[in-house]
């Protein structure tokens, strides 16, 4: 899933290694994207050695960070990275992928949403309905053990399996919801700024 991630994200625009790391915790959110150097690193180097993703210096008018080298000081400057032909069809290919790795977990079902907007519908759609089948899966287990061993646990177990069911019953029906929106031909609306919310 990191090869998804890291090919998305350099689809949009070349990055360096760091802000690649803090844009997979913007786009992901931090438990989906909690990497470490240690697997970024070896994974943007795959990537290379595969010709999918280049490595360069800053394109022109790439915006400068914060903590840029100073120029004549011998360090070596930050490395960008950049997606090549080639790893935009791997992205491609990859995006297409609608198998149980795209839906089973949370961190694929993940990585493969935050890029829905480059997916065609029918895959959309069929990584979503998978979804839900597992989500409902996992639900009923959960329905399935409250009847059976409600008796047999203590209140605070008890209240985490309640909430475990709840959290399952909250993803099937924003499942349902965004299922109907592909059928629909519709997009998910932005939620609009609510007050009350806020408050």
């Amino acid at each position: 899933m990191l090869e998804l991630a890291i090919l998305g994200l350099l689809h949009e625009s070349p990055m360096h290694g760091y802000e690649l790391r803090k844009q997979l915790t913007t786009k992901l959110g931090a438990f989906r994207a909690a990497i470490s150097y240690g697997s970024l690193y070896p994974t943007l180097r795959r990537l290379q050695t595969d010709g999918w993703i280049s490595e360069g210096a800053p394109p022109a008018g790439m915006p400068a960070s914060a903590d840029e080298v100073p120029l004549l000081t011998g360090k070596r400057g930050r490395v960008v990275y950049t997606i090549t032909a080639e790893g935009k069809e791997r992205f491609q290919e990859l995006l297409t992928a609608a198998g149980p790795e795209t839906y089973d977990s949370e961190a694929g079902f993940g990585v493969h949403f935050a890029f829905f907007a480059r997916t065609d519908p029918a895959t959309r759609l069929r990584i979503l309905e998978g979804r839900r089948r597992r989500v409902e899966e996992r639900r009923e287990g959960m329905r399935d053990v409250l009847s059976r061993a409600a008796e047999r646990l203590d209140a605070y177990t008890l209240e985490l399996q309640r909430h475990g069911l709840d959290a399952c019953e909250r993803e099937v029906r924003w499942l349902e919801e965004l299922i109907a929106n592909e059928r629909n031909g519709t997009t998910p609306q932005p939620p609009s700024a609510d007050p009350e919310r806020s408050s």
